[in-house]
């Protein structure tokens, strides 16, 4: 199986259209174990999926060392972003300085068994520095050969606006699925209009877009969801409830509710490229076939009927987990 190529960006390589998220291999969706997750990039690679993505503060490095042990054991070619700029503490800040982001891209390049990559994002904006002098920090890294370009997250389309003048900026990754939308207003569109490639993380509803609602009562003590609104009463049934109806609708396409909620994605625009995540090929078979699928305007009638934009019941983030995510509406 291959995918269908699109660009990370103007000037940035040709990725499947279809990439991988390795959040969960940190255990932030309960426990992880490396060796499965290294048989999930196996059967990602080999499935095509060329595009991974990570973060420093994904188990404060773990997921980045799984990512570094597949590098160096398989020595096959993928594009690798990683991020930095979160600080997890307590208390948890955010830094945009030159010197943490120097210091912490050099220990993600170190785990990750590579030179440099090829896109790093600002994880979280820095509102106490003016985002142009953000830019010029990540353009003295693309000078100096650490990475090839550069991208934003969780931003707001003033912000892009304001980098991209600054030097063009390759990826915008923001959480964009069936049950949240905000990304419509504005920056998507502005995305497009600018040639820089939208990257939407939780594509698949943090777990609810499966062949099953993940449930909240068997969610480890750890796990992130269990403080977010929408996973908690009386959210979670009414949540659920619509999003059974879509499942129906998949089964009776003859697919799965993951590949038909990746489609929806990928039939809003050829510069958006999202990046579901699992910790097993057990899910990861369940959405391969996403780019295979051709919507119709009566598919997309009745997707819309059924899931239509603002039908999720509570916030996606609780107040806490909100910290530098920049709302413009």
């Amino acid at each position: 199986m291959s995918f269908p190529k699109r660009q990370l960006g103007a000037g940035g390589p040709m990725v499947g259209a279809v990439g991988f998220g390795a959040m969960s291999f940190a255990g932030f969706f309960g426990a992880a174990d490396d060796a499965t997750s290294l048989d999930t990039l196996d059967a990602a690679f080999a499935a095509g999926i060329d595009f991974w993505d990570t973060s420093n503060m994904y188990g404060l490095g773990r997921s980045e060392a799984v990512l570094g042990e597949w590098l160096k054991t398989r020595g096959e070619n993928v594009t690798i972003a990683t991020k930095g700029g979160i600080i997890p503490g307590p208390p948890r800040r955010i830094d945009n300085t030159a010197g943490h982001l120097r210091e912490e891209l050099e220990k993600s390049l170190k785990k990750l068994n590579r030179d440099k990559v090829e896109l790093y994002y600002i994880h979280r904006r820095d509102h106490s520095i003016e985002v142009e002098a953000v830019v010029e920090t990540l353009v003295s890294f693309i000078e100096e050969g650490l990475i090839d370009g550069y991208g934003l997250s969780e931003i707001a389309p003033h912000t892009l606006r304001r980098a991209h003048a600054v030097h063009p900026c390759r990826a915008v990754q923001n959480e964009y699925s069936l049950w949240s939308r905000q990304p419509e207003l504005g920056l998507i569109r502005l995305c497009k209009e600018l040639g820089v490639a939208f990257v939407p993380f939780s594509p698949l509803a943090r777990g609810m877009l499966g062949e099953t609602s993940v449930d909240p009562a068997g969610m480890a003590e750890g796990d992130f969801r269990r403080a977010n609104p929408r996973f908690q009463p009386p959210n979670y049934a009414a949540n659920v409830a619509a999003i059974d109806g879509f499942r129906a609708f998949a089964k009776a396409k003859g697919t799965t509710t993951a590949a038909l909620a990746l489609a929806w994605i990928l039939d809003r625009g050829d510069h958006l490229i999202p990046i579901p995540g699992t910790r097993t090929v057990e899910h990861l078979n369940e959405w391969l076939d996403a780019a295979t699928l051709s919507l119709t305007d009566a598919d997309r009638a009745e997707i819309d009927r059924l899931l239509p934009a603002g039908f999720a019941h509570g916030d996606r983030y609780a107040d806490n987990q909100m910290m530098a995510v920049e709302r413009y509406c």
